[in-house]
């Protein structure tokens, strides 16, 4: 699948072409809106009018960058009726993601890229 300009080139695109696979998917979330539909996604499934409601976003753009996402198997979705729901397919995404905000935290350009991480109970004393 390739998208427009406007949404760059989805990983079976890029991998086609010759680009790593590597490459590839760090192009994939190099799209600041493919980012902020994982970061959504990283709370729990979502369906595609969830995401254009929360997020601001046309239908249409959406669906393209979910199908992106999909097609690098970073998301994948579930049926039900006439609904799909969208969740995340690997959780070592949310690792990347940890280690990227560490890693700009330490070169002075702190983001929050996910933003909901499970919660470790401190023991009391």
């Amino acid at each position: 699948m390739t998208m427009n300009s406007e949404g760059g080139r989805c990983v079976s695109a890029d991998i086609a072409a010759g680009v790593s696979p590597a490459a590839a998917l760090f192009h994939s979330l190099a799209d600041e809106t493919r980012l902020r539909i994982v970061q959504r996604l990283a709370r729990g499934e979502a369906r595609v009018v969830d995401l254009t409601g929360e997020l601001g976003l046309a239908q249409s753009t959406v669906s393209k960058h979910l199908a992106c996402l999909r097609d690098c198997g970073l998301v994948t979705y579930r049926a039900e009726g006439r609904q799909s729901f969208y969740s995340l397919t690997r959780p070592e995404l949310m690792d990347l993601l940890a280690s990227a905000e560490q890693l700009l935290a330490a070169t002075g350009r702190p983001v929050v890229l996910w933003p909901t991480r499970p919660t470790t109970q401190e023991p009391a004393s």
